[in-house]
């Protein structure tokens, strides 16, 4: 029979450890519950990344793969459009992040100063509610809203004030490039500021209520104590939430997806469209040119995570991974 073996722990306690077999067969039913998860993992997590080879290979529907080295990332450095998605996806996504925090913020602290529970938990309620509702359901709900037809609710009432003449064709407003940036983050913040603001209600329910006693016996009004004692409770789970999220700019598809067309490519379109449309909107698709950009951007979308976490180690004293 095998020897157990002995652990000294760091107090000096010397414990007795049974041999690994012994302990794979003692603790099997939790190895069992966990293997489904495994293998589920691998299959649909692990087992495409062997796909990430034909990123150097000519791929097309018809024919065999052929070895081409780096030319698809040659190929996508030098393609104008790449580079306006990588532009938007990084600036679209940190505007919208940056935008979503803040609202967040300002509403979290807003319920958090309501009197009447009733009608906090109804707010609530109202404010939780669009983020339940799918992207196509978002999307086509503003499409309507703004529609430059007369069934547009948008340009009917801008007619009724005045602002547009009765005569004058409606404004489309998801097929401007100047407005189409505004509209997106204005519904982008209708539908996940209500789901931010539960991280930021629950940091705040744990604020010692003596901190406001003492305000108080000091003569500090309302906006002194959401000022000197509220927002400095909310500094560390703002930066925590900036920091998380940022990791994950490169991966927004579905929102913009649903909401951008032809005409505003130039301010809309990010990587994951991008790709999209090279591998299914073109009669011949290149799957080595899809893969190859989905990879950079990968790549990319780790450096970013890599960078989160000495920035959260710098801030927060600990790392996010």
């Amino acid at each position: 029979m095998r020897k157990r073996k002995d652990i000294i722990t760091s107090t000096g306690v010397t414990v007795h450890q049974k041999p690994l077999k012994l302990r794979i067969w003692n603790n099997r039913g939790y190895y069992l519950m966990f293997l489904p998860v495994f293998i589920f993992v691998i299959i649909m997590n692990y087992w495409p990344m062997l796909g990430v080879r034909y990123a150097f290979y000519d791929y097309k529907p018809v024919g065999e793969p052929s070895w081409v080295g780096l030319a698809h990332f040659t190929k996508m450095f030098s393609t104008t459009a790449f580079w306006v998605a990588f532009r938007n996806t990084l600036e679209l996504s940190i505007m919208r992040l940056l935008i979503s925090t803040f609202a967040s913020v300002v509403v979290s602290v807003f319920l958090n100063e309501m009197g009447n529970l009733m009608a906090k938990k109804v707010l609530q309620t109202i404010i939780y509610l669009p983020h339940f509702m799918s992207w196509a359901v978002v999307a086509s709900i503003f499409s309507l809203l703004l529609s430059p037809s007369s069934t547009g609710m948008v340009n009917g009432w801008l007619k009724d004030l005045g602002i547009l003449a009765r005569d004058q064709a409606g404004i489309y407003f998801l097929a401007d490039t100047k407005l189409w940036r505004p509209i997106f983050y204005i519904i982008n913040t209708w539908k996940e500021t209500g789901w931010g603001t539960i991280i930021f209600l629950a940091t705040l329910s744990g604020i010692n209520p003596e901190l406001y006693e003492a305000a108080d016996i000091d003569g500090a009004s309302r906006m002194q104590k959401i000022r000197y004692v509220t927002l400095p409770a909310l500094n560390n789970t703002i930066i925590t939430v900036l920091i998380l999220n940022l990791a994950k700019v490169m991966n927004m598809f579905e929102p913009i997806f649903v909401l951008y067309n032809n005409a505003v490519y130039s301010v809309s379109d990010v990587i994951a469209t991008y790709i999209y449309r090279q591998t299914f909107a073109i009669a011949l698709p290149n799957y080595g040119y899809s893969t190859a950009t989905g990879l950079f951007r990968s790549l990319v979308g780790g450096a970013l995570v890599l960078i989160c976490n000495q920035i959260s180690k710098k801030t927060r004293g600990r790392g996010i991974i």
